[in-house]
C-alpha cells in the first residue's frame, strides 16, 4: 500500500502513530478518536469491526435486534425506533425524499454515511424539535445518541439535554383517594378494586401490575416476585393484607373469564391479559366517577402515593427505594420534596405524639412496622 494511502487508513481507523520524543525513544499519539472527527477530511466513514461484516444488511432489523440484546423495555425500543424515524428521514440541501422502501432497506453502511454528525442533519433534526416539551426533547436526543453510539460516531459537544426544571411528584389527598377507592368498589368492572388496591399498597409500575402472573404470587409469604421489571430487574413487592383479601375476592371473577391466558392475575371481560391502555382506560373511568378533574388519576399517580405514605410513616430511602424498584436512590429522593401541608401533618403528628409520650410514665415498648404501609392505610 503507498505511503499516503496507508497513513489515510490509518486516520480513518483511528490509529496511533509512533512518534520520536526528545529523550530519542518512540511516543504513541493517536490521530482521532472517532471517524466522525474525519469527515471533514475524508470521504468515507469506517464503521466499528463490531458492524464491518453487517455493513451491507438492512439497518432498521439489526438495529431492532440490537435494542432486544441490549435488554431495552418495549416502551423504549418502540420510543427508539419512532423517535429516530424524523432524524433519520431528515434532508441536507440537494437530497430527495426517502421512501418507506429505502428507509427500512438502507444498508448499515449507508445509514452510517447518511448520519455522519458533522454533516449537519443533526443540528437541522434538533432544530425541528424546538417546540416539543424539555423531557420529550430530552427523550428523543437519547434515541439519537444511541443510533450514534451503535454506528461507531461521537456525539456533537454543543448538543445537549434540555432543562426540565424541578417537579414535584403529584399524588392524590386522602380525601381523594378515599372517593377513589368507593368509585372502584361500587364500579361495573370488578377489575377495579384489585387493581387501584394492587397499585395503592405495592408501589407496582402499570406494566408490573399488567404482568403479574399467579405463581409469581406467595400468599403465604404475602408477597410477589417481579420478574423482568423496569431495566430487566428482579425484585420483591410486599402485600397487606387488604391487597390478599382483594386478591382473593377476585380470583373466582378471574376463573370465569380464563381463555387463553392461564398465568395472569388479571384479564380483561375478554379474558385477555389486561395492558397499560386499559388501565388507564379504568383510571380515566375512575377519576369520572370520583368527581376528579381529568388527568388527575393515573397508574403513576397511584405509585407516588405508596412512596410518600411509606415516607411519611418514618420509612428510610433505601427501603422504598427497593420496593419501587429504583436503579439509584437519587430518583427516590424526589420524594423529600414533599408539600408544605404534608410537612404540617407530619409535625403535628410527632408533636401529638411527644404530649402522649411524655404523659406516659412507664417504658413504651417500641412498635416494629412489619408490612408495607401507604397514606391510603385504614381507607375503606
Amino acid at each position: 500500500m503507498p505511503c499516503g494511502a496507508r497513513d489515510a487508513h490509518s486516520l480513518r481507523r483511528g490509529a496511533v502513530t509512533p512518534m520520536k520524543n526528545s529523550g530519542g525513544t518512540f511516543s504513541r499519539e493517536r490521530k482521532a478518536l472517532r471517524p466522525s472527527q474525519l469527515r471533514l477530511t475524508n470521504d468515507e466513514v469506517s464503521l466499528p469491526p463490531r458492524l464491518f461484516h453487517l455493513r451491507n444488511l438492512p439497518w432498521l432489523d439489526c438495529y431492532k435486534k440490537q435494542l432486544k440484546s441490549e435488554n431495552k423495555s418495549a416502551n423504549t425500543q418502540k420510543s427508539y425506533i419512532s423517535g429516530l424515524t424524523s432524524y433519520v428521514e431528515t434532508l441536507l440541501p440537494g437530497e430527495e425524499v426517502l421512501s418507506e422502501a429505502e428507509y427500512n432497506s438502507m444498508t448499515i453502511h449507508d445509514l452510517a454515511q447518511r448520519m455522519e454528525p458533522l454533516n449537519g442533519r443533526i443540528d437541522l433534526w434538533t432544530h425541528s424539535l424546538s417546540d416539543l416539551r424539555p423531557t420529550t426533547y430530552n427523550a428523543r436526543l437519547a434515541a439519537a445518541r444511541h443510533l450514534l453510539k451503535w454506528l461507531g460516531h461521537r456525539w456533537p459537544e454543543h448538543l445537549t439535554r434540555a432543562r426540565t426544571g424541578k417537579r414535584l411528584p403529584r399524588t392524590l389527598t386522602r380525601r381523594e383517594l378515599t372517593m377513589v377507592l368507593a368509585a372502584a368498589k361500587t364500579s361495573e368492572n370488578p377489575v377495579a378494586s384489585v387493581v387501584v388496591t394492587l397499585m395503592l399498597d405495592t408501589g407496582l409500575r402499570v406494566s408490573e401490575v399488567c404482568n403479574l402472573n399467579l405463581s409469581d404470587i406467595d400468599i403465604q409469604d404475602k408477597s410477589a416476585k417481579v420478574i423482568g421489571g423496569k431495566g430487566d430487574k428482579d425484585r420483591l413487592v410486599l402485600f397487606t393484607d387488604r391487597s390478599l383479601k382483594m386478591i382473593n375476592a377476585w380470583l373466582p371473577v378471574r376463573d370465569s373469564r380464563v381463555k387463553g391466558e392461564f398465568d395472569a392475575l388479571l384479564l380483561n371481560s375478554a379474558g385477555r391479559r389486561i395492558n397499560p391502555r386499559g388501565v388507564q382506560r379504568l383510571m380515566d373511568d375512575l377519576a369520572i366517577e370520583a368527581g376528579l378533574p381529568k388527568g388527575k388519576l393515573t397508574p403513576h399517580v397511584l405509585r407516588h402515593n405508596f412512596a410518600t405514605g411509606l415516607l411519611e410513616r418514618g420509612a428510610d430511602l433505601v427501603s422504598i427505594q427497593k420496593l419501587l424498584g429504583h436503579s439509584s436512590i437519587a430518583t427516590t429522593r424526589v420524594y423529600l420534596e414533599i408539600s408544605d401541608q404534608t410537612l404540617r401533618e407530619v409535625y403535628n403528628r410527632a408533636q401529638s405524639m411527644r404530649n402522649s409520650l411524655a404523659e406516659v410514665d412507664e417504658p413504651i415498648e417500641e412498635l416494629v412496622e412489619n408490612t408495607p404501609s401507604t397514606s391510603a392505610v385504614g381507607i375503606e
